[in-house]
């Protein structure tokens, strides 16, 4: 009978061992938020150097689009890149369940960059 592991243990092994599709709906996420975050990165150190802007201070708005853009375009590449597991070639193997797994992903991801870029990069360049 094999032994019994611990939570810790079950938990870093499936961490280690993740479906090839979760896999590639969160790297196609962390690609996309990672591209759309320099744009944004350097709009918010030209806003915080004083330069002058046409339409003025629009960072929530360029956050709002920097997520809305890493949703829909992790949707579109995991439905391109993440085809469904399926037993017999003759079954569609993408479906909208497809791009569902990139919008799911696509939040926490888009979170976790902005929280990065704000929190840990930029206070490294305002230096």
């Amino acid at each position: 009978m094999p032994r019994q592991r611990s939570w810790l243990e079950v938990r870093w092994r499936q961490f280690r061992n993740a479906p090839l599709p979760v896999t590639r709906a969160i790297g196609a996420n962390l690609l996309v938020a990672v591209v759309l975050a320099v744009p944004l990165l350097a709009y918010e150190i030209a806003i915080q150097g004083g330069a002058t802007l046409p339409g003025g201070d629009l960072r929530t708005a360029a956050v709002t689009l920097f997520v809305l853009s890493v949703l829909a375009a992790g949707s579109v590449l995991t439905y391109l890149w993440v085809p469904l597991p399926s037993g017999s070639s003759a079954v569609r193997r993408r479906t909208a369940w497809s791009a569902a797994l990139g919008a799911f992903a696509s939040l926490p991801i888009a979170y976790l960059v902005l929280v990065v870029l704000f929190q840990v990069v930029e206070p490294l360049l305002a230096r």
